[in-house]
């Protein structure tokens, strides 16, 4: 059972039960996916692009998804969206959070118009936007094109330690461009040395708000 949470930033996040953890930071789940995936991820890896193709590990709640959107339609740049989910959340509860009054009507009409399908096929939201929500797991994904960034936004490697091991980063790693970016809000010795082994200079960045540091890695 997933139970909605405040966090301190004044946005929800969800308490997933089963895995014994929230889908994003107590400290605040806006600014945590604003901090992590959009200003180190997408504003960095879009830079001088009309066109940016991201896959995302985790769609969750589709917060991540919802402020690219917003982001890319402001900056004109064409957002190609692949985000995996092995647990897909109902539309009631996706409703539930409040995250419609952080982007714009449009954006998010567009988004829960078409959450339901996308988790079946890919959907063209706008003429700048397409959406696919894989339903399975990151081990069972395959898929015939590279992408130039990637979010890891799994649990914790505490609650979900089959996320964080070296084959599972070496499988997600090698959906990306050369050129590419890896972003994540984590960052162990473990996690360095398994991104790194697949190709890829390291970046030790601020975390978000009650974290110190975050990754970020660009693919040689």
């Amino acid at each position: 059972m997933n139970i909605i949470t405040l966090t301190a930033d004044g946005s929800n996040t969800l308490y997933n039960e089963t895995i014994g953890e929230h889908y994003h930071s107590k400290h605040g789940a806006l600014q945590e996916s604003k901090h992590v995936f959009i200003e180190a991820g997408l504003k960095f890896a879009s830079a001088g692009k009309n066109e940016i193709s991201v896959l995302e590990v985790g769609f969750g709640t589709g917060l991540n998804f919802i402020l690219s959107l917003e982001y890319c339609i402001s900056n004109n740049i064409k957002l190609n969206y692949t985000s995996i989910e092995a647990y897909p959340l109902t539309l009631d509860v996706i409703n539930q959070t409040g995250y419609s009054e952080y982007v714009s009507e449009q954006t998010w009409a567009t988004f829960i118009a078409n959450y339901e399908d996308a988790l079946k096929d890919e959907q063209t939201l706008l003429p700048f936007c397409n959406l696919e929500i894989p339903y399975k797991t990151l081990a069972d994904f395959d898929i015939d094109k590279l992408f130039d960034v990637i979010y890891y936004d799994a649990f914790s490697v505490q609650h979900q330690p089959e996320m964080w091991s070296d084959e599972i980063i070496a499988h997600a790693c090698s959906f990306l461009k050369p050129g590419g970016t890896f972003v994540t809000y984590a960052i162990t010795g473990k996690l360095k040395r398994a991104v790194k082994a697949n190709g890829f200079n390291i970046e030790k960045l601020p975390g978000a708000l009650g974290k110190r540091e975050m990754l970020r890695a660009m693919k040689v």
